[in-house]
């Protein structure tokens, strides 16, 4: 049950009362999410979204609500937030922030077709392009994600395990990023960082709306695209080996709607492997410090190699 915090009637009568959305009706929670806690409330106005933000910060918070209006300004397919009757996106309850959002009829699909997988690759390629231009309000409040603070979160989870293992897999972890090639000239903007099936919402198998930017942040663009390789290019067989012509395929699609720039073909493997990395911090005490999953993926990537990486995928 992704619900962490229950709400009374009362209570959702008291937030609702300081928006121009209707008089509460009911509530149901909303069992999707592993996070933040959600709910369907019905209003004599329609259906709303209320997220209670179980480990954000206001500023954080105000860093998505402020960007899905902003995309929402840009005709992009998701969910819009609701000002409340102060002028606010962003409210307070038992000291942790709350947004209420528009509810979006819809389902989701496991395991989509090769026409929904293009969508969900087009969708990815607007997002970054509405956003390459994008100054982010707050963004300093967000887990940007890039060498430094890939390094800072590895170091901070080596010294709260305090082993010897946690040592080891930090120093291979920190030469491992003095490897990677970022030039200044790689284009940054805004990422959801999660492009997952469970954050696609479809009505009658058609997409409707990219869910979810709680993990969205200021980083390379080329971050969703590795993600999406991820998803549907990583074979996950007992080598651990990546179906090139699959991500080939991805890329094609992707660059029908934004083409990509030859310093982005050329670093593509630099920052499949930073997310790679980035990975290994999430499951810090996962495998041994000598064989592990990221570790495996990491040795596979460099055998390849980054200009046989580039000339698979883009010539």
């Amino acid at each position: 049950m992704a619900v962490k915090t229950v709400f009374t009637n009362e209570e959702f009568q008291h937030i609702f009362a300081n928006y121009n959305l209707g008089e509460y009706i009911n509530s149901n929670s909303i069992l999707e999410g592993t996070v933040q806690t959600n709910y369907k409330v019905q209003t004599t106005k329609g259906c709303f979204v209320f997220r209670y933000y179980e480990n954000r910060k206001k500023d954080s918070v105000l860093f998505e609500t402020n960007l899905l209006n902003y995309l929402n300004e840009n005709n992009f397919p998701c969910q819009s937030p609701y000002i409340n009757n102060i002028g606010n996106f962003v409210g307070i309850h038992n000291l942790k922030p709350f947004a209420v959002y528009n509810y979006i009829e819809g389902h989701h699909i496991e395991k989509p077709n090769e026409e929904q997988k293009k969508i969900v690759i087009q969708k990815a390629a607007e997002l970054h392009k509405v956003t390459e231009n994008y100054s982010p309000i707050h963004k300093e409040s967000r887990w940007n994600y890039g060498v430094q603070f890939c390094r800072d979160q590895a170091k901070a989870a080596s010294i709260r395990i305090n082993s010897i293992k946690a040592s080891k897999k930090f120093n291979w972890l920190d030469k491992g990023l003095l490897t990677l090639e970022l030039p200044q000239s790689l284009p940054m903007g805004i990422c959801h960082s999660d492009i997952h099936t469970s954050n696609i919402l479809y009505n009658h198998d058609k997409f409707v709306a990219l869910l979810d930017f709680d993990d969205a942040n200021y980083t390379y663009l080329l971050f969703d695209l590795v993600g999406l390789i991820e998803s549907w290019a990583w074979t996950y067989d007992k080598y651990k080996v990546l179906n090139l012509n699959e991500a080939k395929k991805i890329i094609e699609e992707y660059t029908k709607h934004r083409p990509l720039s030859i310093v982005e073909q050329k670093h593509l493997f630099d920052v499949y492997k930073l997310s790679i990395f980035i990975d290994s911090v999430w499951f810090f005490e996962r495998g041994d410090a000598e064989d592990f999953y990221e570790k495996r993926k990491i040795d596979y990537l460099d055998q390849l190699g980054r200009e046989n990486f580039y000339k698979v995928l883009f010539t």
